[in-house]
């Protein structure tokens, strides 16, 4: 799959960090990853750390899929309100989807300590409401965070204008997001798992799969084979392709980042990231460098030739929107990218294995807006489920919600 389109920022900005080998004889491991990009990435990493044999297959570059593509937003919030996850699976399954998320920044932050440079701030997030009518489910959404214990803290008009220098009828305010470089996290993860002991491979693709009741079978396009007790399947959103009914639904989305602007200049956008209750959804955030970073106008183009054709008109069309809220700022995109994302239905994620393959192969499809938090938590499912250990959501990430 080609997923993404003109020159997206996280490559530009660090080239080729790292040269891979190409695979080129048979292996076993106990763990065979496909896709090197931070969903293999952070679950290779979490397997490695607890003992289990990886090796990580990529048929690109090492994380030059839609990691290179990836604006990086690390939030608790899910694409979804946790009202309307309550409403559809139950309150419990609601709290217990966004609690994790809120957790994963935390770990996240732990794991950018230990691998380090890879531009991991904290930072608060501002969900504010796009129109009036969109404010009385803003409040609600407020209220029922607040009374189950999140960081959020509540801004009418007057509140919005003063603190972050917009007009909006109101927001949420969290204390709990984040932002890094996703690019160069893949890259350091894979590295660590080298120097320890595992294996990386990228310019290698896999063809065929054999799954068995005692191990997996992989053959890359070159003949090569590799035999597994279990299988990961984290090739984004080219791991569809893997199944023979559809679970998600490809779009595009459209991104930019300015040349590095003043302090002064951005105001409240070095430490606060901005996106909106509109589908779909205008967000912004800063970077290391302080730049701003946009992105939004998602449409349903999985066509790689008409989405490439489209990039610079939407990055015109994110930076007109942007000088509507900030009319002071300089907006002239620097580099400006699509890349393909999916969503499901119901904005969450699948990890573990499908009815399709069995249990020892092990899907990990980290969709939606928190592909990155996802990720995390889903290391620690797909961990659980290779080691036969319960784990809390094991069910509502899994395949069996579609039943």
């Amino acid at each position: 799959m080609d997923l993404k389109s003109g020159y997206p920022f996280w490559a530009v900005r660090n080239g080729l960090m790292q040269a891979f080998p190409q695979l080129e004889r048979d292996l076993h491991c106990d763990v065979l990853v496909i896709g090197g990009g931070i969903t293999g990435a952070l679950i290779a990493d979490h397997l490695g750390q607890h003992g289990h044999d990886v090796v990580v297959v990529e048929q690109r570059d090492i994380g030059w899929g839609s990691t290179a593509a990836s604006t990086a937003l690390l939030q608790y919030e899910i694409d979804t309100p946790m009202q309307v996850l309550a409403r559809r699976y139950g309150l419990d399954h609601a709290l217990l989807a966004y609690r994790a998320c809120a957790e994963a920044i935390g770990q996240l932050r732990q794991l950018a300590r230990q691998v380090g440079k890879v531009d991991f701030q904290p930072a608060d997030s501002l969900y504010y409401a796009s129109r009036t009518r969109d404010l009385s489910g803003l409040i609600d959404e407020y209220e029922l965070r607040r009374k189950h214990g999140f960081a959020v803290h509540w801004r009418d008009a007057a509140g919005v204008h003063a603190d972050h220098g917009f007009n909006a009828p109101g927001a949420i305010l969290s204390d709990l997001a984040a932002r890094m470089d996703p690019y160069r996290m893949t890259y350091r993860l894979l590295a660590r798992l080298q120097r320890q002991g595992g294996q990386v491979f990228d310019r290698t693709r896999i063809t065929a799969l054999e799954a068995t009741t005692r191990q997996v079978h992989a053959r890359s396009s070159d003949g090569m084979r590799i035999r597994c007790k279990h299988l990961v399947m984290a090739a984004g959103y080219a791991s569809q392709h893997w199944l023979d009914s559809r679970v998600a639904r490809n779009r595009s989305s459209y991104a930019f980042v300015t040349d590095p602007l003043t302090e002064e200049a951005l105001g409240p956008l070095r430490t606060t990231m901005l996106w909106e209750t509109a589908h779909p959804y205008l967000y912004l955030r800063s970077t290391a460098d302080n730049r701003l970073l946009v992105g939004g106008e998602d449409d349903a183009l999985d066509v790689p030739a008409r989405r490439d054709a489209r990039v610079d008109t939407k990055a015109r069309t994110l930076a007109g929107k942007v000088g509507k809220l900030f009319p002071q700022l300089p907006l002239t995109p620097a580099f400006a990218w699509a890349g393909t994302f999916a969503e499901t239905p119901d904005g969450l994620p699948f990890f573990g294995p499908h009815r399709q393959w069995g249990p020892r192969v092990h899907f990990a499809m980290a969709y939606g807006g928190n592909g990155i938090t996802y990720s995390m938590t889903g290391a620690g499912i797909v961990r659980a489920a290779i080691e036969k250990r319960p784990h809390p959501l094991k069910a509502l990430f899994s395949f069996a919600r579609l039943d």
